[in-house]
């Protein structure tokens, strides 16, 4: 009997065994859905109710035990509502794919102190710390984190790389490339190979945990004392390129928040908003993958930022593109977004396209922070979103088919479409226009926590992001 706790390495079994975990999984939920039909009665309606905790359940063992990339396509669903669930088992299977988020299927200390063994080249990793907790109280797609302390006493996080997993990612990346050919044919503008070169680098960033302790280091440096942005530090000596040590931080995660009031979440919301758009703008660099699990809401009301696994550097160039295209959208200039969008290299023939259409497009995708009023953003929003941007019955496919998606926004794409999503999931109220004014077009902060933060970013020297010319706005 194979060995559970190993990660499956191979293109094949990895596909296999994840089509054949829910290929396996809804036929049984098919067939017992048509012998509900046939018998009726209340019987019928708690097996169909039992399968789908089954099929949910099982999802989260197979995904669970691939890590790696197939697990991210977990992470992901469990916080965006998908409409091809039935409306009535959603919250199934968003619980059950929760537990991906910080509660994956960790592997056994025995296997994962091996790689502490070898990281730290022979020196016995006992003396370097006073203790380290055998169980983990994270699991994630490439590694897990157990609860440690060092010598002098301080409290901290060791996340520790699964072994085996690059070998996992690799054929992650092959399968990748075949999403990429799928892609292409839904979009004959899209550049397969950049595409794929752009996935490739970000997930052997992600695999280098010495990149991501860079990283990390970076983006605590720049918020360091900001008033309600926390990033920990790292222990930089005790890291290496499968282990990252880092301070531990105490605070409640993504199920409490939910619990909370709604101007809580909200609150909540906008600082996640300021952390992963307003990043773009202070530093040129963002952090790619915005799931729930990536923060923890502080007993003093910051938010602490985890995981820079898998970030992305911005040049001024592009930056100003992306503020000339908002820019277009919100003055209701379809010419001047179609010029923007062309520059940015998402329009290859911008005279083939209908600029009112791809207005109405921008709009639909991003209007949540282009309308100027107070939005709340829900489920809707974020399945409105998802159908525009990847459905073949959108009215907007036949646009979609000629766009392109260049390899350099791929990243912001994603980071888009995830905070959106996890603002869906918070119920999240802003006027979120208005705070992205003060980046677009440096105008005044617009809410009680932008008046904190650009008065941080004063006492660094720091006066204003460099907004559009006054004459771009007229």
């Amino acid at each position: 009997m194979a060995d559970e706790s190993k990660i499956p390495k191979g293109r094949l079994r990895r596909s296999a065994k994840l089509g054949t975990a829910l290929g396996a999984q809804g036929a049984k939920y098919a067939g017992t859905k048509a012998t509900g039909l046939l018998r009726g009665g209340e019987t019928s309606q708690e097996k169909l109710d039992q399968r789908h905790a089954e099929t949910a359940a099982k999802m989260v063992e197979t995904l669970g035990q691939m890590k790696g990339a197939a697990m991210k396509i977990g992470q992901f669903a469990s916080f965006i509502d998908t409409d091809f669930i039935p409306e009535e088992y959603r919250e199934t299977y968003q619980e059950a794919l929760a537990k991906l988020r910080n509660e994956a299927p960790a592997m056994p200390w025995e296997e994962v102190s091996e790689v502490l063994r070898e990281e730290y080249d022979g020196e016995p990793f006992e003396q370097l710390f006073d203790s380290i907790e055998h169980e983990a109280f994270a699991a994630a797609s490439i590694g897990q984190v157990h609860r440690g302390r060092l010598i002098d006493g301080r409290e901290v996080a060791v996340k520790i790389q699964y072994p085996g997993i690059a070998e996992a990612l690799e054929a992650d990346l092959k399968n990748a490339g075949m999403l990429v050919r799928m892609a292409r044919a839904l979009a004959p503008g899209l550049d397969a190979r950049e595409v794929t070169r752009e996935l490739r680098e970000r997930v052997l960033e992600e695999l280098d945990y010495e990149y991501e302790a860079q990283n990390q280091r970076a983006f605590a440096r720049a918020y360091r004392d900001h008033p309600f942005i926390y990033v920990p530090d790292v222990i930089t000596r005790l890291s290496r390129r499968r282990v990252l040590v880092t301070e531990f931080v105490e605070g409640i995660g993504f199920d409490e928040i939910l619990k909370l009031g709604e101007e809580e979440r909200s609150r909540f919301g906008e600082i996640l908003f300021r952390g992963s758009f307003g990043s773009v703008y202070h530093l040129q660099h963002f952090n790619a993958d915005p799931h729930p699990g990536n923060y923890l809401l502080m007993n003093d009301g910051r938010v602490a930022f985890l995981d820079f696994g898998m970030t992305k550097k911005l040049d001024k160039e592009q930056i100003e593109l992306e503020q000339l295209a908002v820019d277009a959208a919100v003055r209701n200039d379809p010419e001047g977004l179609r010029d923007a969008l062309h520059d940015l290299g998402f329009i290859k023939k911008p005279s083939k396209l209908d600029a009112e259409q791809l207005m109405n497009h921008v709009k639909e995708i991003g209007g949540w922070y282009m309308e100027d009023r107070e939005i709340k953003i829900d489920a809707d929003r974020v399945m409105k979103v998802i159908e525009v941007t990847h459905d073949p019955r959108s009215e907007y496919f036949d646009l979609m088919r000629r766009e392109s998606i260049p390899a350099d926004e791929l990243m912001g794409r994603r980071m888009e479409i995830g905070v959106l999503a996890v603002l869906g999931r918070l119920g999240a109220t802003r006027n979120w226009h208005r705070i992205m004014r003060e980046w677009v077009y440096a105008d005044p902060p617009s809410t009680e926590l932008g008046k904190e933060e650009w008065a941080y970013f004063e006492e660094r020297g720091i006066y204003q992001v460099p907004g559009i010319p006054a004459t771009a706005k007229e």
